[in-house]
C-alpha cells in the first residue's frame, strides 16, 4: 500500500505534538486499511467480508485504569470517584513525552474525524494509531469529514492510541501496564497497553459529557434513539442486557444512533456517525439490521469461527461474551442522514429485574424519573458460575456511571428540567423477570416488551387507568393493548405474594443504600422519590 508521508501543513503536520515518524499513513480508506491488517496477519476476512480482528489481554474496558488528570480546571468540577481517577499532571506529562518518542520510531495512522451531528458543537479529532484496523474503528465509529473540511481541518483534540506501549507502574502513576489518561486541559487522550478500541469511542463520550453540560447547557446522554414517521423521537436508555439495542431497531421508525445523543433546547443529535454492537448470539433473525451490517469496512473483535470455515460462531464465547462489531451510521437502511431527531416525546429506562419485582411497564413522575436515572439498576444473572442462581444488582448512575465525570445530579437536574419544559414523558421498563425471580419466574416476553412500546408511542397509553406500586412509587397501567392485564402489576404474578412484599423491600434498601452517596448533591424533589418502606 502506498506510504503516505504528511506536507508539513497546519492541518496534517504532527511535529507539533512531538510524533517525527516518516512512516505516517493519512486519512485511508477502508479498503486500503483491510488490506494493510491482512498483510500485517492482524486480521482475516469472515464470509461475508467483515474484517475479524483481535484486541489482545484486554476484550473490554477497564474502568480502575481510566484517569482523568486533576487540575486547575479540574480540580473543582470533576466528580471523583472509583470511576474518575485523578492523577497528577506530572505523570501525564512523562507518559505523553514517552508515548510520542515511542511512536516516532513506528509506522503510524492518522485520522481526521469529527463528534456530535449538530454543527453547533462538533469537535474535530486527530486519531492517531499504531495498527491499521484502530484507524478502521475510527472510520467507522465517528463522523467522517468532507474533503472541504479536511481542507479546513483544525484539531481540537488529540487521540493517541499505542496497543503496545505499556505504562510501567512504579514510575507512571498508574495501576497496572494498561491506561487511558485525559487530560481536559491540554485536550488530549492517551491510551495504551490495550488494544481494546472502545477506549477511544468512550474517551470522546467522557470529554462530550464534560463539555456539553457545563459550556452549552446540552445534556448529553448514554441513549439510544429513533424516530416514527410523524417525527416523534423516542429515546432509550439501559445498561447491557437490558435491551437497548433490540428495542431502539425498529424497522417502523427511523435510527438516530445506538449509543451516544446531546439533547439541546430544538433537538437530538447523535455524537457518532456509527454503531458499535454487541455481536454474541447475534442471530439474523433476532437482529436482521446488524445481522446485514457485518459486511466488507464492518470491523468484528473477539469471535471465532466455525471450525475449518470463515464464518463467525456468534455463539461463541471461547475469547469473550463482549464480542462487538463497529460500522458506519449508512449500514443501517432506516438510519437517518444527517443523525439528528426533534425533541423527544416519550423516554424509556431499560432495566433487566431479574428479581421480578418492578412492573414490566410504568409511569414516572419528574422526581421519580430523575431518581431511577440517577440510581441507574438492572440486575444481572451470574449464569456463568454453575450453581449461582441468585441475581446481583448493579447500579450505574445516569446508566453510564464510568463515563460521566460531573456529579450525576448535574445531568438528572438537566434531565427533570427538559422533561417539564417540553412535556416528556418518561416510562420505567422492566425487561427483565416475571412470576418470580430468576431462577422460579420467567423472563419478560419480548413480544409483550414491543406491545407496551409500541402503545406509549401510539398514545394509547394516555387514557387509562393507573395504579401506584406500594413500595416504589411509579404508576403501573391496569391495561394494555395486546398485553395481559394479569402481568402488569408484578405481584399478581408470583404465587408467594408475601414472598413478593418481602423481596419488594429488600430491593427497596438497596436502591436507598446506593442513593446515600449521591443525596448530598441532589434536590429534595429527587430525595422524595425514593421507595417507601413502611
Amino acid at each position: 500500500m502506498p506510504l503516505t508521508t504528511m506536507n508539513e501543513t497546519p492541518t496534517q503536520s504532527l511535529d507539533s505534538i512531538g510524533i517525527k515518524s516518516n512512516q505516517i499513513h493519512y486519512q485511508l480508506s477502508p479498503s486500503e486499511l483491510i488490506e494493510q491488517t491482512l498483510n500485517r496477519n492482524e486480521g482475516v476476512l469472515s464470509n461475508s467480508g467483515a474484517l475479524v480482528i483481535q484486541t489482545g489481554e484486554f476484550t473490554g474496558r477497564s474502568p480502575k485504569d481510566k484517569f482523568i488528570v486533576k487540575d486547575n480546571l479540574t480540580s473543582n468540577t470533576v466528580n471523583w470517584n472509583e470511576f474518575n481517577i485523578p492523577i497528577e499532571e506530572k505523570y501525564f506529562d512523562s507518559m505523553y513525552e514517552k508515548m510520542t518518542q515511542y511512536l516516532s520510531k513506528k509506522e503510524i495512522w492518522v485520522r481526521d474525524c469529527i463528534a456530535c451531528a449538530d454543527t453547533n458543537y462538533q469537535i474535530s479529532i486527530r486519531v492517531i494509531n499504531e495498527n491499521p484496523w484502530s484507524n478502521l474503528f475510527a472510520y467507522n465509529m465517528f463522523i467522517r469529514p468532507s474533503e472541504e473540511q479536511l481542507d479546513q481541518f483544525k484539531t481540537d483534540w488529540h487521540i493517541i492510541q499505542a496497543p503496545a506501549f505499556l505504562a510501567d507502574p512504579k514510575t507512571d502513576g498508574t495501576r497496572q501496564q494498561n491506561f487511558a489518561m485525559v487530560s481536559f486541559t491540554k485536550k488530549i487522550i492517551l491510551i495504551g497497553g490495550s488494544g481494546y478500541t472502545g477506549e477511544m469511542k468512550k474517551g470522546i463520550f467522557t470529554i462530550l459529557n464534560y463539555i456539553l453540560p457545563q459550556e452549552h447547557n446540552v445534556l448529553s446522554m448514554h441513549c439510544s434513539a429513533n424516530v416514527g414517521k410523524d417525527g416523534d423521537t423516542a429515546i432509550f436508555f439501559g445498561l447491557s442486557g437490558t435491551g437497548k439495542t433490540t428495542l431502539s431497531a425498529d424497522p417502523n421508525r427511523s435510527l438516530i444512533g445506538d449509543d451516544e445523543h446531546g439533547w439541546n433546547d430544538k433537538m437530538i443529535f447523535n455524537f457518532e456517525g456509527g454503531c458499535y454492537a454487541k455481536a454474541i448470539d447475534l442471530t439474523e433473525e433476532k437482529e436482521p439490521q446488524i445481522f446485514h451490517a457485518i459486511k466488507t469496512g464492518a470491523l468484528v473483535e473477539n469471535t471465532t469461527f466455525f471450525d475449518g470455515t470463515n464464518v463467525i460462531d456468534f455463539c461463541s464465547k471461547k475469547i469473550t461474551e463482549n464480542t462487538r462489531v463497529s460500522y458506519p451510521l449508512s449500514y443501517i437502511s432506516n438510519a437517518l442522514e444527517p443523525s439528528i431527531g426533534n425533541l423527544p416525546k416519550n423516554i424509556f429506562f431499560l432495566t433487566a429485574d431479574a428479581y421480578g419485582i418492578l412492573p414490566p411497564i410504568s409511569k414516572l413522575n419528574p422526581g421519580q424519573a430523575m431518581y431511577q436515572f440517577i440510581s441507574g439498576y438492572t440486575a444481572k444473572v451470574a449464569g456463568t458460575e454453575a450453581g449461582v442462581l441468585e441475581p446481583k444488582s448493579t447500579f450505574s448512575a445516569c446508566f453510564g456511571a464510568p463515563f460521566m465525570p460531573l456529579h450525576p445530579g448535574k445531568y438528572a437536574d438537566m434531565l427533570g428540567k427538559k422533561m417539564k419544559e417540553h412535556d416528556v414523558s418518561v416510562w420505567l421498563i422492566n425487561t427483565g423477570w416475571t412470576g418470580g425471580a430468576y431462577g422460579k419466574g420467567h423472563r419478560m416476553n419480548l413480544a409483550y416488551t414491543r406491545a407496551m412500546i409500541t402503545a406509549v408511542l401510539d398514545g394509547k397509553l394516555n387514557t387509562i387507568s393507573y395504579e401506584a406500586h406500594p413500595v416504589f412509587g411509579m404508576m403501573m397501567p391496569t391495561t394494555c393493548p395486546n398485553v395481559p392485564s394479569e402481568i402488569l402489576n408484578p405481584r399478581n404474578t408470583w404465587a408467594d405474594k408475601n414472598a413478593y412484599d418481602i423481596k419488594s423491600k429488600q430491593l427497596a434498601r438497596e436502591f436507598i443504600k446506593n442513593f446515600e452517596k449521591y443525596a448530598s448533591g441532589v434536590s429534595q424533589e429527587i430525595l422524595d422519590a425514593a421507595p417507601k418502606i413502611s
